[in-house]
């Protein structure tokens, strides 16, 4: 983890920001306005995504509450105390920053998470993103939280690896190094502490911010090249721009896939039945071997897993000749099973087991020792692992996901459990 400061260089800091939020002088601050203006000038020159993003933000003074830099997703809140700290090309960092939050939506991501260890790993994550990119320049002359093996890992990958070892951290030490004020509490969540004239978004007004920020980060990709983006800021755009298939229906599609089949005559189809209509059924020419994982880490319902469980059924009541492996996971597998055109209905009755973090090694683990080879692997998750998303090179996988709305699974397909589902 990140070295903690030395007490000498503690003392030195606490001189430098001892006397930041107070009384704004206002020819300081017109200075300090030239510097964000050059600085967001140079951005739309070396990096026209974050300079598009960060221009749209309106530049408002804030020394009477903020004592470094904030945003709510429409203004850039600083210090000029602050920022008269920074370099030029740092400033174009903290810029990056700041649009970084936005786009990933970390005033909305914390859950029930712990405030301050989130913050941390929001800061891990966007300063990791910034300085792979070339963004500006990292910010040395205050503290910057950075640790190069955070590197391309969401802000809830890094939270968890906080959280299991957060005996060990020095927090406060870490909290010195956040570079700006995370604005994530609705309403003025924190209270009176936060200061006289500090900006309050009600829950509506956050939500139509959010809408205004996916809307200015697609202009904004229109005119940076994709290898300039952070892999998180690609995949945001290629969820908002691709259309999104229903989960059942990718499900179905995946499945059928694996097979080589054709219509035949010899096996008639059940949907003709109540309609007075013989249909054609499926004739398959070859088995479909999947296996079935479900993460039961504890954010995905017993409800939720049977209706999954029962539309895996309803698919394989399509075929002749099916095999399906189901075990559930979180940090280990339990209760694996196998199902066929025999025992099928009995998947009904399946037994849900787990309940710890949430670990896809896991599941290779198991189906590398179990010599299990699926032609699909079918992995229905709430999309937070701890650590890695497994083998890419072992199977084909397809991830069902229940939680995290803007997932980045790195390898296979995927789709939102619920997504464009009117009957969940």
């Amino acid at each position: 983890m990140t070295a903690v400061t030395t007490t000498e260089n503690k003392k030195e800091l606490a001189k430098k920001f001892a006397n930041l939020i107070g009384p704004t002088d206002l020819k300081v601050d017109r200075d300090v306005r030239e510097m964000l203006i050059t600085a967001r000038v140079g951005m739309l020159l070396r990096a026209s995504f974050f300079g598009n993003l960060a221009t749209r933000l309106k530049l408002i003074n804030a020394d009477e509450w903020c004592s470094t830099a904030a945003t709510d997703g429409r203004n850039f809140y600083y210090n000029t105390r602050f920022i008269k700290m920074l370099k030029p090309k740092e400033i174009e960092f903290l810029f990056g920053h700041e649009v970084l939050h936005c786009i990933y939506d970390h005033f909305g991501r914390r859950g029930d998470r712990d405030h301050q260890l989130f913050n941390i790993a929001n800061d891990y994550c966007v300063n990791a993103d910034l300085k792979k990119h070339h963004i500006g320049e990292f910010i040395t002359s205050v503290p910057c939280l950075y640790d190069a093996k955070f590197e391309g890992m969401s802000s809830e990958e890094i939270y968890d690896i906080l959280y299991e070892n957060a005996e060990k951290l020095d927090i406060n030490s870490l909290l010195d190094k956040i570079i700006d004020e995370h604005m994530d509490g609705e309403d003025g969540e924190d209270g009176d502490k936060k200061g006289k004239g500090r900006p309050r978004l009600s829950a509506e007004e956050r939500a139509k911010v959010r809408d205004e920020i996916k809307e200015a980060m697609l202009s904004a990709a229109q005119t940076c090249e994709a290898g300039n983006l952070p892999l998180g800021v690609k995949r945001l755009i290629q969820n908002l721009t691709e259309p999104k298939m229903n989960w059942r229906e990718l499900l179905r599609m995946q499945l059928e896939s694996t097979i080589k089949s054709d219509y035949s005559w010899m096996r008639t189809s059940r949907k003709g039945w109540d309609m007075d209509a013989v249909m054609p059924g499926m004739r398959n020419t070859d088995m479909i071997d999947i296996a079935v994982a479900i993460d039961m880490s504890g954010s995905i319902g017993e409800e939720q897993g049977r209706d999954f469980l029962s539309e895996i059924q309803g698919i394989m009541e399509s075929f002749d000749s099916y095999r399906i492996h189901v075990f559930c996971f979180d940090t280990d597998t339990y209760n694996p099973q196998q199902y066929n055109s025999e025992n099928l209905e009995d998947i009904t009755d399946y037994d849900l087991q787990g309940g710890g973090g949430t670990e896809f090694d896991a599941i290779f683990r198991y189906l590398k020792d179990a010599e299990i080879e699926p032609k699909k692997l079918v992995v229905f998750t709430d999309g937070y692992p701890f650590g890695s998303w497994g083998d890419p090179n072992y199977c084909d996988t397809c991830w069902i996901i229940h939680g995290d709305r803007n997932p980045s699974p790195p390898f296979g397909t995927w789709a939102l459990y619920g997504e464009g589902d009117t009957d969940d």
